[in-house]
């Protein structure tokens, strides 16, 4: 079934994007890698009357270090997240949760802007951006904004961009000597979007106790959950399996999932519990062997 007829624009600079956004209100709709937006149009579930390609947008593809911080621009490809290329090696969580991602056709074109835009709720770099503590910069007609993470997701598809506002950016914290990570995901088939995925960072104090953990769970609800319970009950715990896997059974109480045609609710909590309690394992154990190397 073809889209509906609509005017496309291209435009040359970042300024002029957001003047056509403006212009046309409600009827635009921004383009960037197409891989969650296409498929909307082609199947009629979207039907703006204008497209504002941002893919000459040349600004939106910067990536850089920031002292402790990585700026990465919104139009970086998924693959480019995956390779870790240049400075997106110092972030390499993102690695990680980007090879999960649909198939390679979908990482050569998909965006980390369109991704968070889209705010899938069982996506994995808003979870990543979540557990990460980042910080989404946007821009619009009145100017640029940042916006945590915590935020930024407002609801499924839903998201704090207001009218003619662009995702521009998005600045995560750089991992240092004994923080580790992993990404944990159950998922029907290789590709397909998560019926649950868990990522979580644990930094340690010293290899016997835990100084900080952050945990987000992608399909738990209409937006990647914190679970500041499962988190605060492990700060100043030592990491070992059994002290992991007891804080990581409350996760199914801090989660209020919907069933579907994927998985009950009960599943999803049950899944919740086990893949939380795995990526929190595999993530104590990578600190650990960071803070002593």
């Amino acid at each position: 079934m073809p889209a509906v007829p609509f005017e496309y624009h291209a435009p040359a600079t970042l300024e002029e994007a957001i003047a056509l956004l403006r212009e046309h209100g409600d009827e635009a709709k921004p383009l960037a890698g197409g891989q969650s937006l296409v498929p909307l149009l082609t199947l009629r579930l979207a039907r703006p009357a204008v497209l504002v390609d941002l893919n000459h947008l040349e600004e939106l593809r910067a990536v850089r270090r920031e002292g402790d911080a990585l700026w990465i621009g919104a139009l970086v490809r998924h693959r480019a997240l995956e390779r870790g290329e240049g400075a997106l090696r110092a972030c390499p969580l993102l690695q990680d949760a980007a090879a999960l991602i649909g198939n390679v056709r979908v990482r050569a074109l998909g965006t980390i802007g369109g991704s968070l835009a889209h705010a899938d709720p069982a996506a994995e770099l808003p979870a990543v951006v979540q557990a990460l503590d980042g910080t989404v910069a946007l821009r619009g007609p009145q100017g640029e904004r940042q916006v945590p993470a915590g935020d930024f997701f407002v609801g499924a598809l839903t998201t704090a961009l207001g009218p003619a506002e662009v995702i521009v950016g998005v600045r995560l914290p750089v991992l240092g000597p004994g923080v580790g990570y992993a990404v944990e995901e159950f998922s029907r088939r290789a590709g397909d979007f998560a019926v649950v995925a868990a990522v979580a960072v644990v930094e340690l104090r010293s290899p016997g106790e835990i100084a900080r953990v952050r945990v987000a769970l992608a399909g738990v609800g209409s937006t990647p959950r914190r679970l500041p319970g499962v988190e605060a009950a492990l700060a100043g715990q030592r990491p070992d399996a059994e002290t992991l896997r007891r804080a990581a059974g409350g996760a199914a109480g801090e989660v209020d999932p919907d069933g579907d045609a994927h998985a009950s609710a009960s599943y999803r909590r049950h899944l919740a519990r086990v893949l939380t309690a795995r990526a929190l394992e595999r993530a104590a154990a990578m600190a650990a062997r960071r803070k002593t190397a």
